[in-house]
């Protein structure tokens, strides 16, 4: 199968559905990435630019993500919304290369600007293909865990490991007084919505969209 991720942010997709990438490599699934912000104005003071983007690619190492799979777009965080026709122009481009099967994308009701808008024209783009969308719980007021994938525990643990990778964001929350991402969370999670269907691990998706052929 050709599967495609999509994310507002670079680590959205490693904290949403890392495992779930993973598993898909693991089991010969032709798997690609495409990110919409390197956030480059809201990296903390003294890191370069393209400090995201060098992240991203030791994180798709660890994940196995080719190369040539990854896509890194460019567009001011915060500020998807003045850019959504642009946005989706690039969605629908992304769609005639890739022509994925089945697309992750962040859950309609997510209440950061920049998730909505890439899920409600992730939607129109590839409402051809079945649609699964993910969670980020501090983004989620509600979600409906309509899915599963099971995971084993080395998925989830080389999922951590791929979510280490991004330092900047680490000094980015230190910087506004946040607390640091808990991986133990991370892992914490997997394990409930494991516990939801009787398995040691999972992750949760909501259907958007369902289509068998």
């Amino acid at each position: 199968m050709k599967i495609l991720f999509l994310g507002a942010h670079i680590d959205d997709i490693d904290i949403g559905c890392g495992g779930s990438m993973i598993r898909f490599i693991k089991e010969g699934n032709e798997v690609y990435y495409a990110a919409f912000s390197i956030a480059e104005d809201s990296l903390p003071a003294g890191l370069s630019k393209d400090t995201l983007i060098k992240e991203v690619k030791v994180a798709a190492k660890i994940i196995g993500i080719k190369p040539e799979n990854l896509f890194i777009f460019k567009y001011p965080v915060r500020k998807f919304p003045q850019y959504r026709q642009e946005i989706l122009e690039d969605l629908v481009k992304l769609n005639e290369k890739i022509k994925p099967e089945l697309t992750f994308l962040p859950a309609v009701d997510d209440l950061h600007q920049d998730h909505a808008v890439i899920a409600i024209e992730g939607i129109r783009a590839f409402r051809y293909s079945s649609i699964l969308s993910y969670e980020i719980p501090a983004n989620n007021i509600s979600f409906t865990a309509s899915a599963f994938i099971t995971l084993e525990e080395w998925h989830v643990e080389k999922k951590m490991k791929a979510v280490k990778c991004y330092k900047s964001q680490e000094l980015r929350r230190k910087s506004l007084g946040r607390k640091p991402i808990d991986l133990g969370r991370i892992k914490a999670l997997a394990q409930v919505r494991g516990n939801q269907i009787r398995v040691d691990y999972a992750e949760a998706f909501d259907i958007v969209r369902w289509i068998i052929r």
